[in-house]
């Protein structure tokens, strides 16, 4: 069983066990326009909560991706270095960005479900 938790900065975090998958939203994707890189973490990187963890860069802008939990990179989609396209195509799913081993659990009370995401993206209409 999965479960999807989004933050205010429009990342997504799927979590299965103590890892979590974690990618932008489609908002996100949206927003951005057609993506043209990816910077992948490393595998074995540590992160705080917040940190800066990897980088997107679209025809419009380059944005930083923030590690929605603290914990260590387990495995960082090397499939976008040659297609960053599938940030755009498949945020949810082909699109992720990295996997995190989550070192708080708690943090994940203080992310957003997908109706308080939905409801948080129209707020910003």
């Amino acid at each position: 069983m999965s479960d999807l938790k989004y933050t205010k900065e429009h990342e997504w975090l799927r979590i299965e066990g103590d890892v979590g998958t974690c990618g932008i939203t489609d908002y996100a994707q949206d927003q951005l326009g057609d993506v043209v890189f990816v910077e992948v973490p490393e595998k074995g990187l540590s992160v705080e909560q917040n940190g800066d963890i990897a980088v997107v860069e679209s025809v419009k802008a380059a944005s930083e991706i923030y590690a929605p939990v603290a914990g260590e990179v387990v495995e960082g989609n090397a499939a976008l270095a040659d297609t960053p396209d599938l940030v755009n195509s498949d945020p949810l799913g082909a699109g992720w960005f990295f996997k995190i081993r989550i070192a708080d659990a708690s943090q994940l009370d203080g992310l957003m479900d997908e109706a308080a995401y939905k409801e948080y993206v129209e707020s910003l209409g």
